[in-house]
């Protein structure tokens, strides 16, 4: 999504390629709108509870698939925005370098962008990865223990304490 948000388009291209960004970029801006501005703990209750209600019963999610679902709804989003600000903040230099010696767009955001771009976003995603690691004891709300939880249950029955925590 944060690669699919810094596509460019100009009024050179295909008709239908700046109908079908136009479509799809909305769709991504739209669903990283929605999911950043709720609260996850509103999100998991509308997944969890809603979706069913919504459609008669027909799709009706277990416990567990219903909270991967919301933290992989939720971190998508806030990952999609870390994504496309590190490309952002790649120096426009870098890409007129790297079109000045023939690269087309695919080629430069591999070989250019892309390594860059890994490095600025590492202590972004580190620090979600902890949020996620926080969030996960507002999914007891659908029913779901916390992670910690689990894994303290796992370590019990295991006694491998370490090595749990670790994973």
């Amino acid at each position: 999504c944060g690669i699919v948000q810094t596509i460019p388009c100009t009024k050179n291209d295909n008709i239908v390629k700046r109908i079908l960004l136009g479509i799809v970029k909305a769709i991504v801006r739209i669903y990283v709108e929605v999911f950043r501005g709720t609260p996850m703990i509103i999100q998991a209750i509308f997944i969890f509870y809603a979706i069913p209600y919504f459609t008669d019963g027909a799709v009706n999610l277990e416990v567990t698939l219903a909270a991967y679902l919301v933290v992989s709804i939720n971190t998508g989003a806030y990952i999609s925005e870390i994504v496309r600000g590190g490309i952002i903040s790649v120096d426009k230099g870098q890409y007129e370098g790297a079109q000045s010696i023939g690269m087309n767009h695919f080629q430069i955001m591999v070989k250019v962008v892309m390594p860059q771009v890994l490095r600025n976003i590492l202590p972004a995603v580190s620090n979600e990865f902890v949020i996620n690691i926080k969030d996960t004891s507002v999914l007891n709300v659908i029913g779901v223990a916390e992670l910690f939880y689990q894994a303290t249950v796992a370590s019990k029955a295991t006694f491998a304490i370490f090595e749990t925590y670790a994973i």
